[in-house]
């Protein structure tokens, strides 16, 4: 009984232990729950005061951009109506100017139409005096006009012929006695005390190569090394069919001969690319113009020319890369120089002031830049910007015929180009320039009315003229060719002379059927 009992009191012992911790282990469970609730419960809040600090900071920035973009495009807006209302002021201002101006020509119309009535009844009146006048003439003279005129036109012939064939013949037989012989002797023993050689410049260079195989390497791949080569020389450069030969085109000697050496010196250095092309580009063009100034230097010293200044010794040895048809620049200057020298001392002048200005009478001809103006008075203002005397500066502008001749040495200079381009095979005529003055000698002749067609033949020594029968008499045909021919002699350049030829023929046309 006392074992139960203690049993019994045990398991409640038990019983209310467990009940008790059970108890303690809620109530601690309870609080742990609370400081994890807290806990959770601040970091909310900071989480939240974060989300909400940052959607300001966005809400903020989006604002000012807002406001930033308002302000740009309201600024925009602003500018452009102030463009808009000082574009009106000015239409406004023009539209004034407009009709101020449309009012004036208008009153100057009305007052030109009232001039032209009165000039008008002004000449009805003289056309009347004249009439009253010439009746009266006719009657106290017993002639009409075409008599008249016949008889004054006739007896104005005689007297004009007589007077013209003694005045011709006086200054033929002056200048035969005096200006021909010594003339003759100047221009002759000065042309043979200088002799030169003809040189013949072309528009192309051809370029030898030992084999074909050079012509890929050149060529590149996919064409890279010769579009660089074109684009570093400015040059045109032809790699056909042709054995062992590369044809190097353009109108530029200078550029030609830079080319020409560039590729010489790639295809002997054998190193052919892009970079390579224009570092040896550029240093053949250095080479090239120290070669010009030198040329320059020695041209000056072989003819004793000094104190020259060194923007014209430049020019005068890029003249050494220049032709004029076909004849070298730099060796028609020096030929010139000379022959005016010698000319000069036949003349007792200063020889060395004619042959200064015989080098430098073309220098017009490479200048740096392409001004519109003719080669002689670009010469001249050259000469007059790098400070040549009065008299030299002349001479360049002169040998033309440009401007007015002031000193003794232009003639000279004028006679010793001539002299010089005049040489039998020292010049050729361009086929384009040669085939542009027939062109323009046909056309001339096509601007009078009656002309139907016209042809230029003989080389454009002779022009034929074909007229209308319809259109033309007999005597107006003679006219007709005087008047070309001193229109062709007034406007034109060409060698020797033309001869023109006025045809004028009737045709009668049947048929039988």
């Amino acid at each position: 009984m006392n074992t139960a009992i203690w049993i019994i009191i045990v398991l409640a012992a038990v019983a209310v232990g467990y009940f008790v911790a059970a108890y303690l282990s809620k109530h601690q469970a309870q609080s742990r729950a609370n400081v994890i609730v807290d806990e959770a419960s601040r970091e909310a809040e900071v989480i939240k005061e974060k989300a909400l600090l940052k959607a300001r900071e966005e809400e903020m920035k989006i604002v000012g951009d807002a406001e930033r973009n308002a302000s740009s495009r309201l600024a925009k807006v602003q500018s452009s109506e102030a463009r808009a209302k000082q574009r009106e002021i000015q239409l406004n201002q023009q539209q004034g100017d407009l009709n101020r101006r449309k009012k004036e020509l208008d009153s100057r119309s009305s007052a030109l139409e009232a001039k032209e009535q009165v000039v008008e009844s002004r000449h009805q009146e003289l056309d009347h005096l004249v009439r009253e006048a010439r009746t009266e003439l006719e009657r106290i003279s017993g002639l009409s006009v075409d008599e008249a005129r016949e008889k004054l036109v006739e007896s104005l012939k005689d007297e004009a012929k007589t007077q013209a064939a003694g005045y011709i013949n006086d200054i033929i037989d002056d200048a035969k006695m005096t200006a021909t012989k010594e003339a003759k002797r100047i221009v002759i023993q000065s042309i043979q005390r200088v002799a030169t050689e003809t040189a013949i410049e072309n528009s192309v260079t051809v370029f030898h190569i030992d084999n074909d195989e050079i012509k890929g390497r050149i060529i590149g791949r996919e064409g890279r090394n010769i579009r660089a080569l074109e684009a570093a020389t400015g040059i045109e450069i032809i790699v056909d069919d042709t054995p062992e030969a590369i044809v190097l085109s353009g109108f530029d000697p200078v550029r030609r001969e830079i080319a020409r050496l560039a590729l010489h010196q790639l295809v002997v250095d054998g190193r052919i690319h892009p970079a390579r092309i224009e570092e040896v580009v550029a240093k053949v063009r250095r080479q090239v113009e120290e070669e010009i100034i030198e040329t320059g230097k020695r041209t000056a010293i072989d003819l004793g020319i000094h104190g020259l200044h060194p923007e014209l010794i430049r020019m005068v040895g890029k003249m050494k890369y220049r032709s004029s048809y076909g004849q070298n620049l730099l060796q028609h200057a020096r030929e010139t120089a000379n022959l005016c020298a010698v000319m000069a001392s036949e003349l007792g002048l200063n020889p060395k002031k004619a042959r200064r200005a015989g080098l430098l009478h073309d220098i017009g001809k490479v200048p740096d830049d392409e001004p519109e103006l003719p080669h002689a008075v670009l010469g001249m203002k050259l000469a007059e910007k790098y400070k040549e005397k009065p008299e030299i500066c002349n001479a360049i502008g002169a040998h033309h015929d440009e401007v007015e001749m002031t000193s003794l040495i232009a003639p000279i200079v004028q006679v010793c180009d001539a002299i010089s381009g005049a040489r039998p095979g020292v010049r050729r005529e361009i086929v384009e320039a040669y085939i542009k003055r027939l062109n323009d000698l046909e056309q001339l002749a096509l601007s009078y009315p009656g002309v139907i067609k016209t042809y230029a033949i003989q080389a454009g020594r002779e022009l034929r003229v074909i007229v209308g029968a319809d259109k033309i008499t007999d005597e107006e045909t003679e006219k007709l060719s005087g008047e070309i021919a001193k229109k062709i002699q007034d406007e034109m350049t060409y060698p020797g002379q033309v001869k023109i030829t006025v045809i004028r023929e009737t045709r009668a046309v049947a048929f039988a059927k």
